[in-house]
């Protein structure tokens, strides 16, 4: 378990990256995520221009677990080499997030900024 709050977002200045930013809030002294491996996090997402919440693990109440194998390109690239009990925010441009605008899916051509807390890696 983890003794973190659900973070809150600052608003973002200036016009969206066109590449993955990658700022650690807090560094983490625990075990390494590793590319390919299995982690376990909470985590808060807003789009990058409204501030708007679209998804959290937070006000579901609890912590999600998945191969890194399985994400968006941004979680691939952005959650390998944090640390157990950090907190890590991505801003993700489209291309690495769900596409482009008229992809299918309901974020595509939207910057994602998301806060991430790992929990443990395995």
């Amino acid at each position: 378990m983890t003794d973190k709050t659900k973070p809150e977002i600052e608003f973002i200045e200036g016009p969206a990256p066109e590449e993955l930013v990658i700022q650690d809030i807090e560094v983490g002294d625990g075990a390494e995520a590793v590319a390919g491996g299995n982690v376990e996090v909470h985590y808060l997402g807003v789009d990058f221009e409204s501030g708007e919440e679209f998804d959290s693990s937070w006000s579901r109440g609890q912590s999600i677990s998945f191969p890194l194998t399985n994400l968006i390109q941004g979680w691939k690239d952005g959650i390998p080499g944090m640390k157990v009990g950090g907190r890590r925010q991505l801003v993700i441009p489209p291309h690495l997030a769900y596409g482009p605008a008229g992809s299918g899916h309901r974020l595509g051509g939207r910057t994602l900024v998301f806060v991430i807390d790992l929990l443990s890696v395995g």
